[in-house]
């Protein structure tokens, strides 16, 4: 399997707040993001944020707003064949060059 980071712009501004909603340690937002794996827009970013909306109004036509982009800093290559030496992780444009397995998520 292979993995990638990313990191996110969001414009909070645009945020729909009557879609926000209380859980048990806090206030939260729904969202999804979109990620061209092997391609960049002209501003160098690879995706893009929206807020969610339910499958009925999705089938209404109804889009989330639209909150920020999305940008890919460090992706692992995935292997080949089980049998093929192990590939370093490489990093994306960009310059950062370590990822923490650690995440709590």
């Amino acid at each position: 399997m292979s993995k990638v980071a990313v990191s996110l712009k969001i414009d909070v501004s645009k945020i729909d707040k009557a879609r926000l909603f209380k859980g048990k340690k806090g206030t939260y937002l729904d969202a999804q993001v979109f990620i061209e794996l092997d391609g960049q827009d002209e501003y160098g970013n690879n995706g893009m944020i929206t807020q969610a909306v339910s499958k009925e109004e999705k089938d209404q036509g109804v889009n989330g707003n639209i909150l920020g982009n999305c940008k890919i800093f460090w992706r692992e290559q995935a292997q080949q064949t089980q049998s093929a030496p192990a590939q370093p992780a490489q990093p994306a444009p960009g310059g950062f060059d370590g990822f923490d397995d650690d995440l709590p998520f």
